[in-house]
């Protein structure tokens, strides 16, 4: 019998820093991400707003919807199309990632 307890996504604190650089231009450097861990998908950090430059992102048209997390608006950075996104307006059950950025995995430290 499969144990159906356990939940298809949690968070947990991310004690690591994350820095984000991309073609020599730091974006993003924090202590305070938070580790979105999906069934099925790779550890993300999701990372205060005020710790990425955002002034530096440009929002692209991309939009995509999870059943578990809601719709995720992308940004771009120069010619890197899509490089991170964020849930604006999540699922009641994962609020908690409101507004953050995640960055594509390979993409920083």
């Amino acid at each position: 019998m499969n144990d159906t307890s356990e939940p298809r996504i949690t968070l947990h604190p991310h004690a690591r820093r994350v820095r984000v650089v991309i073609d020599g231009t730091l974006l993003a450097d924090t202590t305070r991400a938070i580790e979105l861990r999906e069934t099925g998908y790779p550890p993300r950090q999701y990372l205060p707003r005020d710790h990425v430059r955002m002034d530096l992102l440009t929002p692209s048209e991309t939009v995509t919807h999870c059943p578990f997390k809601g719709d995720a608006s992308y940004y771009s950075f120069g010619e890197h199309e899509d490089v991170a996104w964020s849930y604006e307006n999540p699922l009641a059950s994962i609020k908690e990632i409101e507004g953050r950025v995640v960055f594509y995995h390979g993409i920083g430290e």
